[in-house]
């Protein structure tokens, strides 16, 4: 029997509920497609792998910091795609320019770091789905969390982020992006 693809459902659908805000950006509208900066050049989709401007606005009181992620789950890997993590952004904070998420991070405010993603990169992947593997949605979260860092050792993962995310998070905003090849 053939499996199909479905598209994955939100990643954040069941969790608890917190709290939402806006999220916007000057490079893409929440629900429209990637531009060529966004789309990864590093794994052949044509693009430049340039972290999207991100704006936010409407936190909920008690933010003392926020988190960034961008993240694929239609990914065909079984656990979907991490293509960007950022911690510990100062709770004074509320844009990242296009551009933040480059290697080594410079653009990004003092105190803030970038996890390594899921290609064990420190900086953001843009978009690649697999050719033929149809539109892919692409979850652009900023999570307001209620302690100034969340402790993580230096080889965190994603996945161990968003685990402390868990019973840290006071708000979050989503966007969403799309591509296909």
């Amino acid at each position: 029997m053939a499996a199909t693809m479905t598209e994955p459902r939100d990643p954040y659908a069941d969790l608890p509920d917190v709290r939402a805000f806006t999220v916007t950006s000057e490079d893409v509208a929440d629900g429209g497609v990637w531009a060529v900066p966004q789309r990864s050049g590093i794994l052949g989709a044509g693009g430049e792998d340039v972290s999207p401007h991100l704006s936010w606005s409407g936190a909920p009181e008690g933010t003392k910091s926020y988190v960034v992620t961008v993240y694929d789950p239609k990914a065909p890997t079984g656990s979907g795609f991490w293509h960007w993590a950022v911690a510990d952004i100062p709770a004074g904070v509320t844009e990242l320019k296009s551009g933040a998420g480059s290697p080594g991070g410079s653009g990004l405010p003092e105190g803030a770091w970038q996890l390594a993603n899921d290609l064990s990169l420190k900086q953001y992947l843009g978009a690649a789905p697999p050719p033929g593997n149809g539109l892919h949605t692409y979850y652009v979260a900023v999570h307001a969390v209620d302690v100034e860092s969340l402790g993580l050792p230096e080889g965190a993962t994603p996945a161990f982020l968003t685990f402390n995310l868990y019973s840290h998070t006071l708000g979050r905003g989503v966007l969403t992006a799309t591509f296909e090849q």
